[in-house]
Protein backbone atom coordinates (compact mmCIF):
# COMPACT_ATOMS: atom_id res chain seq x y z
CA UNK A 1 0.00 0.00 0.00
CA UNK A 2 1.02 3.57 -0.62
CA UNK A 3 1.69 5.89 2.00
CA UNK A 4 -1.12 7.34 3.56
CA UNK A 5 -1.25 9.77 6.16
CA UNK A 6 -4.92 9.93 7.12
CA UNK A 7 -7.68 6.79 7.80
CA UNK A 8 -6.97 4.68 5.17
CA UNK A 9 -9.90 1.90 6.50
CA UNK A 10 -13.14 2.13 7.88
CA UNK A 11 -14.79 -0.69 9.62
CA UNK A 12 -18.71 -0.44 10.31
CA UNK A 13 -20.01 -2.45 12.76
CA UNK A 14 -24.07 -1.99 13.19
CA UNK A 15 -25.57 -3.57 16.33
CA UNK A 16 -28.63 -4.51 18.26
CA UNK A 17 -29.06 -5.94 21.14
CA UNK A 18 -25.44 -7.60 21.28
CA UNK A 19 -24.08 -7.26 24.65
CA UNK A 20 -22.63 -10.39 25.03
CA UNK A 21 -20.76 -10.07 21.77
CA UNK A 22 -19.31 -6.85 21.40
CA UNK A 23 -16.58 -6.62 24.05
CA UNK A 24 -15.06 -9.21 22.63
CA UNK A 25 -15.22 -8.25 19.03
CA UNK A 26 -14.05 -4.98 19.89
CA UNK A 27 -10.63 -7.15 21.24
CA UNK A 28 -10.70 -8.97 18.09
CA UNK A 29 -11.08 -5.89 15.79
CA UNK A 30 -8.10 -3.76 17.98
CA UNK A 31 -5.73 -7.08 17.71
CA UNK A 32 -6.44 -7.10 14.10
CA UNK A 33 -5.73 -3.13 13.03
CA UNK A 34 -3.38 -2.37 14.77
CA UNK A 35 -0.99 -4.43 12.75
CA UNK A 36 -1.96 -2.73 9.73
CA UNK A 37 0.44 -0.29 8.33
CA UNK A 38 -2.05 2.56 8.45
CA UNK A 39 -4.66 4.72 10.24
CA UNK A 40 -8.20 2.89 10.36
CA UNK A 41 -11.50 3.14 12.17
CA UNK A 42 -14.00 1.25 13.57
CA UNK A 43 -17.83 2.71 13.67
CA UNK A 44 -20.47 1.25 15.98
CA UNK A 45 -23.93 2.08 14.93
CA UNK A 46 -26.46 1.23 17.81
CA UNK A 47 -29.81 0.78 16.16
CA UNK A 48 -31.81 1.47 19.11
CA UNK A 49 -30.60 -1.57 21.20
CA UNK A 50 -32.80 -2.06 24.94
CA UNK A 51 -30.08 -3.85 26.72
CA UNK A 52 -26.47 -3.03 27.69
CA UNK A 53 -24.63 -3.48 24.10
CA UNK A 54 -23.68 0.68 24.67
CA UNK A 55 -22.53 0.36 28.62
CA UNK A 56 -20.67 -2.70 27.65
CA UNK A 57 -19.22 -1.84 24.31
CA UNK A 58 -18.04 1.53 26.15
CA UNK A 59 -16.18 -0.22 29.32
CA UNK A 60 -14.47 -2.09 26.45
CA UNK A 61 -13.19 0.84 23.99
CA UNK A 62 -12.57 2.73 27.30
CA UNK A 63 -10.45 -0.10 28.57
CA UNK A 64 -8.20 -0.46 25.43
CA UNK A 65 -7.64 2.15 22.90
CA UNK A 66 -5.42 2.64 20.51
CA UNK A 67 -3.67 5.50 18.73
CA UNK A 68 -3.69 4.03 14.95
CA UNK A 69 -7.07 3.09 15.81
CA UNK A 70 -9.95 5.78 16.25
CA UNK A 71 -13.41 4.74 17.11
CA UNK A 72 -16.79 6.18 16.42
CA UNK A 73 -20.07 5.25 18.38
CA UNK A 74 -23.45 6.39 16.59
CA UNK A 75 -26.43 5.98 18.60
CA UNK A 76 -29.81 6.10 16.56
CA UNK A 77 -32.63 7.48 18.35
CA UNK A 78 -34.90 4.46 17.83
CA UNK A 79 -34.65 1.36 16.17
CA UNK A 80 -34.27 2.18 11.99
CA UNK A 81 -33.30 -1.30 10.87
CA UNK A 82 -29.75 -2.65 9.74
CA UNK A 83 -30.09 -0.73 6.26
CA UNK A 84 -30.07 2.67 7.69
CA UNK A 85 -27.18 1.34 10.28
CA UNK A 86 -25.68 0.37 7.55
CA UNK A 87 -25.98 3.86 5.64
CA UNK A 88 -25.06 5.80 8.43
CA UNK A 89 -21.67 3.95 8.67
CA UNK A 90 -20.93 4.91 5.06
CA UNK A 91 -22.17 8.78 5.84
CA UNK A 92 -19.81 8.99 8.75
CA UNK A 93 -16.89 7.29 7.20
CA UNK A 94 -13.41 8.66 6.24
CA UNK A 95 -11.63 5.85 5.21
CA UNK A 96 -10.33 5.48 1.76
CA UNK A 97 -10.96 2.05 1.97
CA UNK A 98 -14.71 0.58 3.99
CA UNK A 99 -15.05 -3.27 5.36
CA UNK A 100 -18.30 -4.67 7.11
CA UNK A 101 -18.72 -6.52 9.40
CA UNK A 102 -21.57 -8.27 11.70
CA UNK A 103 -21.37 -7.67 15.29
CA UNK A 104 -22.19 -11.36 16.43
CA UNK A 105 -18.85 -12.62 15.83
CA UNK A 106 -19.98 -14.99 12.74
CA UNK A 107 -17.51 -12.89 10.90
CA UNK A 108 -13.73 -13.18 11.74
CA UNK A 109 -11.95 -9.99 12.08
CA UNK A 110 -8.50 -11.77 11.06
CA UNK A 111 -10.02 -12.06 7.30
CA UNK A 112 -9.40 -8.24 7.11
CA UNK A 113 -6.00 -8.03 6.41
CA UNK A 114 -6.58 -11.02 3.61
CA UNK A 115 -9.05 -8.70 1.75
CA UNK A 116 -6.74 -6.08 2.24
CA UNK A 117 -4.12 -8.26 0.51
CA UNK A 118 -6.93 -8.80 -1.90
CA UNK A 119 -7.59 -5.29 -2.81
CA UNK A 120 -3.70 -4.94 -3.84
CA UNK A 121 -4.88 -6.61 -7.13
CA UNK A 122 -6.44 -3.59 -8.99
CA UNK A 123 -10.01 -5.07 -7.50
CA UNK A 124 -12.84 -1.63 -6.32
CA UNK A 125 -13.98 -4.30 -4.17
CA UNK A 126 -13.70 -7.99 -2.34
CA UNK A 127 -16.70 -9.80 -1.69
CA UNK A 128 -16.58 -12.61 1.00
CA UNK A 129 -17.84 -15.90 0.47
CA UNK A 130 -18.99 -18.36 3.42
CA UNK A 131 -17.78 -21.68 2.04
CA UNK A 132 -18.45 -23.80 4.89
CA UNK A 133 -21.72 -21.62 7.15
CA UNK A 134 -22.12 -22.17 10.61
CA UNK A 135 -25.45 -21.12 10.35
CA UNK A 136 -29.02 -23.08 11.31
CA UNK A 137 -30.23 -25.32 8.74
CA UNK A 138 -32.79 -23.14 7.65
CA UNK A 139 -31.04 -20.15 7.52
CA UNK A 140 -28.19 -21.72 5.31
CA UNK A 141 -31.70 -22.87 2.99
CA UNK A 142 -33.00 -19.84 3.09
CA UNK A 143 -29.59 -18.08 1.70
CA UNK A 144 -29.32 -20.36 -0.76
CA UNK A 145 -32.48 -19.42 -2.10
CA UNK A 146 -31.71 -15.91 -2.11
CA UNK A 147 -28.74 -16.39 -3.91
CA UNK A 148 -29.85 -18.67 -6.84
CA UNK A 149 -32.45 -15.79 -6.83
CA UNK A 150 -29.91 -13.31 -7.57
CA UNK A 151 -27.94 -15.46 -9.81
CA UNK A 152 -30.78 -15.80 -12.22
CA UNK A 153 -32.39 -12.21 -11.62
CA UNK A 154 -29.09 -10.12 -12.11
CA UNK A 155 -26.78 -12.89 -14.08
CA UNK A 156 -24.51 -12.67 -10.55
CA UNK A 157 -21.09 -14.22 -10.74
CA UNK A 158 -20.62 -14.44 -7.11
CA UNK A 159 -21.39 -17.06 -4.67
CA UNK A 160 -22.64 -15.64 -1.20
CA UNK A 161 -24.53 -12.26 -1.37
CA UNK A 162 -25.83 -12.36 1.56
CA UNK A 163 -21.84 -12.07 3.19
CA UNK A 164 -21.28 -8.94 5.47
CA UNK A 165 -17.33 -9.37 5.23
CA UNK A 166 -16.61 -7.73 2.53
CA UNK A 167 -14.35 -4.30 1.51
CA UNK A 168 -14.85 -1.72 -0.67
CA UNK A 169 -13.91 1.58 -1.84
CA UNK A 170 -15.86 3.94 -0.22
CA UNK A 171 -16.06 5.88 -4.19
CA UNK A 172 -18.62 3.22 -4.60
CA UNK A 173 -20.81 3.56 -1.68
CA UNK A 174 -20.95 7.06 -1.33
CA UNK A 175 -24.10 6.93 -3.81
CA UNK A 176 -25.73 4.07 -3.13
CA UNK A 177 -29.68 4.67 -2.46
CA UNK A 178 -30.16 2.10 0.15
CA UNK A 179 -33.60 1.57 1.74
CA UNK A 180 -35.76 -1.67 2.69
CA UNK A 181 -33.73 -4.34 3.27
CA UNK A 182 -31.09 -3.63 0.59
CA UNK A 183 -28.39 -3.71 2.75
CA UNK A 184 -28.54 -7.78 1.71
CA UNK A 185 -28.26 -7.51 -1.81
CA UNK A 186 -25.64 -4.33 -1.57
CA UNK A 187 -22.86 -6.60 -3.31
CA UNK A 188 -25.50 -6.61 -6.42
CA UNK A 189 -25.81 -2.66 -5.98
CA UNK A 190 -22.05 -2.45 -6.18
CA UNK A 191 -21.65 -4.61 -9.29
CA UNK A 192 -24.47 -3.31 -11.09
CA UNK A 193 -22.12 0.16 -10.71
CA UNK A 194 -19.66 -1.85 -12.82
CA UNK A 195 -16.88 -2.33 -9.91
CA UNK A 196 -13.93 -4.71 -10.64
CA UNK A 197 -14.71 -7.22 -7.64
CA UNK A 198 -12.87 -10.21 -6.36
CA UNK A 199 -14.10 -12.84 -3.89
CA UNK A 200 -12.19 -14.64 -0.83
CA UNK A 201 -13.73 -17.62 1.19
CA UNK A 202 -13.73 -16.09 5.05
CA UNK A 203 -14.06 -17.99 8.23
CA UNK A 204 -17.53 -18.26 9.25
CA UNK A 205 -17.67 -18.62 12.75
CA UNK A 206 -20.68 -20.05 15.20
CA UNK A 207 -22.77 -17.52 16.67
CA UNK A 208 -21.19 -16.97 20.32
CA UNK A 209 -24.53 -15.83 22.11
CA UNK A 210 -27.63 -14.23 21.79
CA UNK A 211 -30.29 -15.16 19.05
CA UNK A 212 -30.30 -14.27 15.22
CA UNK A 213 -32.63 -11.50 13.78
CA UNK A 214 -32.58 -13.66 10.58
CA UNK A 215 -36.05 -15.30 9.90
CA UNK A 216 -38.46 -16.31 6.83
CA UNK A 217 -39.94 -13.08 7.08
CA UNK A 218 -36.58 -11.31 6.00
CA UNK A 219 -36.17 -13.63 2.78
CA UNK A 220 -39.54 -12.19 1.86
CA UNK A 221 -38.42 -8.78 2.14
CA UNK A 222 -35.40 -9.39 0.41
CA UNK A 223 -36.95 -11.18 -2.59
CA UNK A 224 -39.22 -8.25 -2.47
CA UNK A 225 -36.32 -5.80 -2.94
CA UNK A 226 -34.60 -8.31 -5.39
CA UNK A 227 -37.66 -7.49 -7.87
CA UNK A 228 -37.96 -3.40 -7.05
CA UNK A 229 -33.84 -3.56 -7.64
CA UNK A 230 -33.71 -5.45 -11.06
CA UNK A 231 -36.53 -3.01 -12.29
CA UNK A 232 -34.73 0.04 -11.56
CA UNK A 233 -31.74 -0.68 -12.56
CA UNK A 234 -33.31 -1.84 -15.93
CA UNK A 235 -35.98 0.75 -16.56
CA UNK A 236 -35.36 3.03 -13.15
CA UNK A 237 -35.15 6.58 -14.96
CA UNK A 238 -37.99 5.42 -17.88
CA UNK A 239 -40.28 3.32 -15.85
CA UNK A 240 -42.79 4.62 -18.87
CA UNK A 241 -40.91 1.89 -20.95
CA UNK A 242 -42.44 -0.90 -19.18
CA UNK A 243 -46.04 0.03 -18.34
CA UNK A 244 -46.07 1.37 -22.18
CA UNK A 245 -44.97 -1.80 -24.01
CA UNK A 246 -47.86 -3.42 -21.85
CA UNK A 247 -50.06 -0.65 -22.59
CA UNK A 248 -49.15 -0.86 -26.48
CA UNK A 249 -49.50 -4.96 -26.46
CA UNK A 250 -52.97 -4.60 -24.37
CA UNK A 251 -54.32 -1.90 -27.10
CA UNK A 252 -52.87 -4.20 -30.22
CA UNK A 253 -55.00 -6.63 -28.64
CA UNK A 254 -57.41 -4.67 -28.34
CA UNK A 255 -57.20 -3.38 -32.19
CA UNK A 256 -57.17 -7.29 -33.23
CA UNK A 257 -60.30 -7.91 -31.36
CA UNK A 258 -62.23 -4.97 -32.82
CA UNK A 259 -61.34 -5.73 -36.41
CA UNK A 260 -62.22 -9.48 -36.09
CA UNK A 261 -65.65 -8.22 -33.99
CA UNK A 262 -66.12 -5.48 -37.31
CA UNK A 263 -65.37 -8.54 -39.86
CA UNK A 264 -68.24 -10.50 -38.15
CA UNK A 265 -70.46 -7.63 -37.73
CA UNK A 266 -69.93 -6.78 -41.64
CA UNK A 267 -69.81 -10.01 -43.33
CA UNK A 268 -71.66 -12.79 -41.07
CA UNK A 269 -74.12 -10.34 -39.98
CA UNK A 270 -73.06 -10.94 -36.13
CA UNK A 271 -74.40 -8.32 -34.01
CA UNK A 272 -71.60 -6.78 -31.71
CA UNK A 273 -73.56 -7.09 -28.36
CA UNK A 274 -73.90 -10.76 -28.86
CA UNK A 275 -70.32 -11.08 -30.25
CA UNK A 276 -67.63 -11.65 -26.98
CA UNK A 277 -65.11 -10.02 -29.52
CA UNK A 278 -66.17 -6.43 -29.45
CA UNK A 279 -66.12 -7.06 -25.15
CA UNK A 280 -62.52 -8.11 -25.22
CA UNK A 281 -62.17 -5.31 -27.24
CA UNK A 282 -63.41 -2.73 -24.82
CA UNK A 283 -61.46 -4.89 -21.88
CA UNK A 284 -58.08 -4.13 -23.36
CA UNK A 285 -58.51 -1.03 -24.29
CA UNK A 286 -59.06 0.27 -21.41
CA UNK A 287 -56.38 -1.65 -20.10
CA UNK A 288 -53.70 -0.63 -22.26
CA UNK A 289 -55.25 3.23 -21.76
CA UNK A 290 -54.68 2.78 -17.88
CA UNK A 291 -51.36 1.04 -18.62
CA UNK A 292 -50.01 3.58 -20.54
CA UNK A 293 -51.27 6.40 -17.73
CA UNK A 294 -49.77 4.72 -15.24
CA UNK A 295 -46.54 5.02 -17.25
CA UNK A 296 -46.36 8.75 -16.88
CA UNK A 297 -47.62 8.78 -13.88
CA UNK A 298 -44.68 6.91 -12.66
CA UNK A 299 -42.62 9.34 -14.82
CA UNK A 300 -43.34 11.58 -13.34
CA UNK A 301 -42.70 10.40 -9.71
CA UNK A 302 -39.43 9.25 -10.96
CA UNK A 303 -38.59 12.80 -11.78
CA UNK A 304 -39.73 14.17 -8.43
CA UNK A 305 -37.99 11.59 -6.86
CA UNK A 306 -34.70 12.36 -8.26
CA UNK A 307 -35.51 16.11 -7.21
CA UNK A 308 -35.87 15.87 -3.97
CA UNK A 309 -33.44 13.18 -2.87
CA UNK A 310 -31.41 13.90 0.35
CA UNK A 311 -34.19 12.64 3.24
CA UNK A 312 -32.64 10.48 5.76
CA UNK A 313 -33.60 7.39 6.29
CA UNK A 314 -32.70 7.56 9.98
CA UNK A 315 -32.34 10.10 13.06
CA UNK A 316 -28.82 10.09 14.66
CA UNK A 317 -29.01 10.44 18.79
CA UNK A 318 -25.42 11.70 19.21
CA UNK A 319 -21.97 10.18 18.20
CA UNK A 320 -19.36 10.05 20.42
CA UNK A 321 -15.28 9.97 19.34
CA UNK A 322 -12.60 7.88 21.47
Amino acid sequence: MKQFNGIFLTVIVPFYNEEENLPILHRELLETLEKLDYKSEVIYINDGSSDDSVSLLKEAINKRKSGRVSVKLIAFKRNFGQTAAVTAGIEYSEGKLVSFLDSDLQNDPQDIPRFLDEMKEGYDAVFGWRKERKDATIRSLLSRIANKIVKIVFAYPFHDVGCSARIVKREFLVNLQLYGELHRIMPVLIYLKGAKIGEIIVKHRERYKGESKYGFERIIKTVVDIITVKFLSSYGTRPAYVFGTFGLGSLFISGLALIGSAYKKIFLGVFVHRDPLFLIAIFFGLVGIQFIMMGLLAELQVRTYFESQGKPIYEVKNIEKY
